[in-house]
């Protein structure tokens, strides 16, 4: 039994120790300084007359970006001229400030450095029509008050509980968000992309089956799994490996 634990330990912590080795992850810096300008990912909104909707992953700042990413949600009506971002940010509680912020800003913007990656990217009559849906959502958020950066609730916890609000969004969220998996006292849930479901206690311990997620195992927070469909597994740290 001992060398069964030490062998699964070694599979949760081998993703997070490639990160930090060889990974694309700086490990010190001053927050204040880091790049946060838009990145161009998006099209410009005084210039594209459709409605978007776009949900953006990056790595979180400094040495907490070797286990996760930070994830967001960035909206434009048709015919609108600048982006609304909704997000999770923790700093606000130190200020007795609501963590959930939803206000008009770049949708691309570098994470304190850290490329954003598009997690989604919807356009169209389609995103016109999900735009209310996410607004609700937003604004149903059961915690807007609290922020705990392990295991939830937090940036991730936001993001997917909006995407279970509205599974129209079909959004498939990376293993490295973690906090997406904390369902608060629920133990069963839709999973976020809506194609399945989950079973988890607290963020800490559970179980994924969908057929947008695959299979995922969620131990301390640290997922990892396959997916069949896209043949890629996933692993803590790094996140999906494989076709897709």
């Amino acid at each position: 039994m001992k060398r069964y634990l030490l062998k699964f330990s070694v599979i949760l912590i081998l993703g997070p120790v490639y990160m930090a080795l060889l990974g694309p992850i700086k490990l010190s810096g001053d927050w204040r300084t880091a790049p946060r300008h838009s990145t161009g990912i998006s099209p410009r909104a005084d210039s594209n007359k459709d409605a978007i909707v776009q949900i953006f992953s990056a790595r979180t700042f400094n040495w907490r970006g070797i286990f996760g990413v930070h994830t967001w949600i960035a909206i434009k009506p048709s015919g609108g001229k600048q982006y609304t971002v909704h997000q999770v940010l923790g700093w606000r509680t130190w200020r007795n400030l609501p963590v959930v912020v939803s206000e008009q800003d770049e949708p691309d913007r570098s994470w304190y450095g850290n490329t954003p990656n598009i997690l989604l990217d919807i356009r169209g009559d389609e995103a016109t029509k999900l735009i209310p849906k996410i607004e609700t959502a937003v604004k149903s958020y059961p915690y807007p008050n609290q922020y705990t950066i392990w295991p939830g609730p937090n940036s991730n916890t936001f993001v997917a509980w909006v995407a279970r609000q509205v599974p129209q969004l079909g959004l498939a969220l990376p293993t490295t968000a973690i906090g997406k998996d904390y369902l608060g006292n629920r133990i069963v849930d839709r999973a976020p992309s809506g194609t399945g479901y989950q079973l988890s206690l607290l963020g800490l311990l559970g179980v994924t089956a969908a057929r947008t997620e695959g299979l995922e195992i969620n131990v301390l927070g640290l997922n990892f799994g396959i997916d069949p469909f896209g043949l890629a597994i996933k692993l803590p740290g790094v996140g999906s490996i494989g076709i897709n």
